[in-house]
């Protein structure tokens, strides 16, 4: 049976793991519902084996605490894998370290962001092209999304399209392809899974000169980030 492959790159917070699930668990959560008969789960643990599962129809590539810039042995050796999958059409999400490290692996640069970390529950503006892109149409204009990242994607690749933006981040989304996505935020939390990230990150958004308490007063439901997901299964 053909399988709709979560690249895990990463571990959650301690507390998060243990309260809500790791970053996988995140997903299946989300994606579950949506999945169609001929479709099923699978995780492939990228650091741990260079080696894909059989089968796979579509992938999602997770968030991470690691750093695409820094280059980790395990992340490069999924470059040539990503470059084949969007020569062969294949169905590609790409997550926080995930849009990331499709934007570096098809010719772009990702790095630290100069005004540093973005956290908390924020407001994201869809481009002309999103307006007509066929996964992000149906979204509004602007919806509030979770983000946690310290990296960006600071140069396009070649031929990619912007598809959504802040005022934080002009590479909120991304598409390379007819069926290759990539978004900064993640559709994939809750409210309280981003909660724990401000608390984990107080000390450093406060030193970057953010107050974390405000940030935490304006954490609401983001369900049309998180519908970015299931929509996604109807392009494998």
């Amino acid at each position: 049976m053909a399988s709709l492959v979560i690249i895990k790159t990463g571990d959650a917070f301690p507390e998060v793991v243990d309260q809500h699930g790791d970053f996988e668990q995140l997903f299946i959560r989300r994606l579950n519902d949506a999945l169609p008969e001929q479709l099923t789960l699978k995780v492939w643990d990228a650091r741990l084996t260079a080696t894909p599962p059989d089968d796979i129809a579509g992938a999602v590539i997770t968030g991470s605490h690691s750093m695409v810039s820094e280059q980790p042995p395990w992340s490069e050796a999924l470059k040539p894998w990503l470059q084949q999958a969007l020569a062969d059409n294949l169905p590609l999400l790409g997550v926080c370290y995930g849009h990331q490290l499709m934007a570096a692996a098809f010719g772009g640069i990702s790095d630290y962001h100069p005004a540093g970390r973005e956290s908390g529950t924020r407001t994201v503006r869809l481009t002309q092209a999103g307006q007509q892109d066929p996964l992000f149409s149906q979204l509004p204009g602007h919806f509030p999304a979770h983000l946690t990242h310290a990296q960006s994607v600071m140069q396009l690749p070649h031929g990619a399209t912007i598809l959504a933006h802040n005022c934080h981040d002009a590479h909120q989304a991304l598409r390379y392809g007819p069926r290759q996505w990539s978004v900064q935020f993640h559709p994939e939390f809750s409210p309280p899974v981003m909660r724990a990230y401000i608390e984990r990150q107080r000390a450093a958004l406060r030193d970057q000169g953010d107050n974390p308490d405000q940030l935490l007063s304006e954490i609401i439901e983001t369900p049309e980030a998180t519908s970015l997901l299931q929509r996604f299964i109807g392009f494998i």
